[in-house]
């Protein structure tokens, strides 16, 4: 099978290439998914799992990317919840092979099924943005209706899936970025954007809840913004400033098929819509990792297409 690979350290974004890999063994509880899209994280080839495997072994050459949709081929031992041909998406663990394969193995606690009517490249799309949003909101900062909820960088991956499940749940939202991320965030009903390299942080008033994925002194700047019993969540390192009457709260996103599901459902129903700027094919997606290539918005690689 074709896959991208990359084997040496040091090398970073130079050596990501596409070669042939052995089709992937599925082990207990694993199903092999034939990739129909898949998306990655720029900083991958900086994570300690894209080396190495749990018990520290070099595990290259190795396959980035932990986000998929695609179609279940294969079921390994003891795997049940999912079905051969059964359209499934989510997350590839952080220490394995990754999604941007023609075939990966997964385990399939770790997937959710997937709508067939849905679009693989929106599904792909929408595993950890999707997951840390709703986590951040609901499991960590536990946001009710009626509440403030500030959330920077918006138009990003994150934070406008976090201001797309705000909304629904009847947040007033204040969101931040940049002075081209105010279209962005009209579209998605935030109630009041804030420029960062215009506006003063400090004029927002008392939010309820702060989803951070800038961090530095965005975060730290954002914390005496919370109103007592206030909650700032952040995905950008642990906070250096904690409130005096309240939480700070850093945390990684963790794989969960009911909040797949979830998601799912929204992504049919057309309530939740990710934020897709670039598809490439396969071949792409070295170029893809390149900052210089960057578009706004997610880059997803389509597989295949069949």
């Amino acid at each position: 099978m074709r896959a991208i690979t990359v084997r040496d350290r040091e090398a970073g974004l130079h050596g990501l290439t596409l070669t042939d890999l052995p089709y992937p063994a599925a082990a207990e509880n694993d199903v092999i998914v034939r990739v129909h899209a898949a998306g990655f994280t720029r900083g991958e080839l900086d994570w300690p799992g894209t080396w190495t495997d749990r018990a520290g072994r070099d595990r290259t050459p190795s396959v980035p990317g932990h986000e998929l949709s695609g179609v279940v081929v294969e079921r390994g031992y003891g795997t049940t919840g999912l079905a051969v041909g059964q359209h499934v998406f989510g997350l590839t663990d952080w220490a394995r092979n990754g999604s941007l394969a023609e075939y990966t193995a997964v385990e399939a606690r770790n997937l959710a099924p997937l709508p067939a009517d849905v679009d693989h490249v929106a599904a792909a799309a929408l595993p950890i943005s999707g997951l840390t949003a709703w986590q951040a909101l609901f499991d960590h900062a536990h946001l009710e209706t009626g509440q403030t909820v500030l959330v920077h960088g918006v138009g990003g991956a994150v934070g406008s899936v976090a201001a797309q499940l705000a909304h629904e749940a009847g947040a007033h939202i204040i969101g931040t970025g940049r002075a081209a991320d105010q279209d962005v965030a009209r579209d998605l009903r935030v109630h009041t954007f804030v420029d960062l390299d215009a506006e003063l942080l400090e004029d927002i008033g008392e939010v309820d809840v702060v989803l951070d994925v800038i961090g530095g002194e965005i975060r730290d700047r954002s914390t005496a913004l919370l109103r007592p019993g206030g909650t700032l969540v952040t995905i950008a390192s642990p906070p250096a400033i904690h409130p005096h009457d309240g939480r700070a709260i850093f945390f990684v996103v963790e794989p969960n098929r009911e909040q797949l599901a979830q998601l799912a459902t929204r992504l049919r129903d057309g309530r939740l819509i990710p934020l897709v700027r670039t598809v490439r094919p396969l071949a792409d997606a070295p170029a893809a990792f390149s900052p210089d290539r960057r578009a706004r918005g997610r880059t997803i690689i389509e597989v295949t297409t069949d």
